[in-house]
């Protein structure tokens, strides 16, 4: 942890003078920011236990954000993204679609994304973001932000429980003009040129479905790789992530 900054001061949102990337890359600070976020469970409409990480602002009614991990899981880095989302004024939730684990190898997450039931996370991320439409510090508005795997299940969420804007990191978004026909809100999508799973080719197929579809959408391309937003990962570009981090936050306080 910097010199000069107490357990507290990096809990309350990264507050004093810790930028998000620097906490971000720094493990010992996103374990620390990690650990002041609470943990709950709800049964799902399912019938399952599921778990996430809450972080709420200092406001009395706030619009919500859903944010969903990349392949490596709900990690400290992504529940410090959700620490920053409370200091800035959202209610924000990281849920959980891998069941408490973390990879810890590119080949384990690749294995642990690949056995992700499709229903079961669909019903895992409707039911939380049925939940915080009732949460009391809530005001209704709810966004879904995602990153790698949980950029397409963003999208997906965002079709089949419509909410007011989605944000989609490089993640899947091979989608018909039918199934994104049922989106309520706005798309913001933040794609790699260098991205060899996320392509143009996909991208262009997404955008030309939004078109025939009539849904509002804006999507940024950034002369990087896939998850050049994660600062712990080799692909990581600061000058990027930072463009598309400020691009996030304009999107959703223009539509929350």
């Amino acid at each position: 942890m910097p010199e000069g900054f107490t357990r507290r001061d990096v809990v309350r949102g990264i507050a004093v003078g810790v930028p998000l990337a620097a906490a971000l890359s720094d493990p010992a600070i996103a374990k620390t920011v990690a650990a002041g976020l609470e943990t709950i469970s709800i049964e799902t409409a399912g019938g399952r236990t599921v778990s996430a990480a809450l972080a709420v602002p200092a406001t009395s009614k706030a619009p919500a954000v859903l944010l969903i991990h990349e392949w490596w899981g709900l990690n400290d880095q992504i529940k410090t993204v959700a620490a920053e989302f409370a200091k800035i004024g959202y209610v924000a939730l990281a849920v959980d679609l891998y069941g408490g684990k973390v990879a810890g190898s590119p080949e384990e997450a690749g294995a642990m994304m690949q056995s992700v039931d499709s229903d079961a996370a669909t019903d895992t991320l409707v039911s939380w973001i049925d939940w915080l439409r009732g949460h009391d510090r809530a005001n209704g508005k709810i966004a879904t932000v995602g990153w790698c795997f949980g950029g397409g299940w963003s999208l997906n969420a965002s079709i089949v429980t419509p909410v007011d804007a989605t944000v989609v990191y490089y993640g899947r978004v091979a989608k018909t003009a039918g199934e994104v026909a049922h989106l309520r809100g706005p798309v913001l999508g933040h794609f790699a040129t260098q991205d060899k799973f996320i392509n143009k080719a996909m991208v262009d197929g997404f955008e030309k479905a939004m078109r025939d579809a009539g849904k509002p959408f804006t999507t940024n391309w950034y002369d990087a790789n896939h998850a050049f937003a994660n600062p712990t990962g080799a692909s990581y570009d600061a000058e990027d992530a930072k463009l598309a981090w400020s691009r996030t936050l304009s999107f959703l306080k223009e539509t929350l």
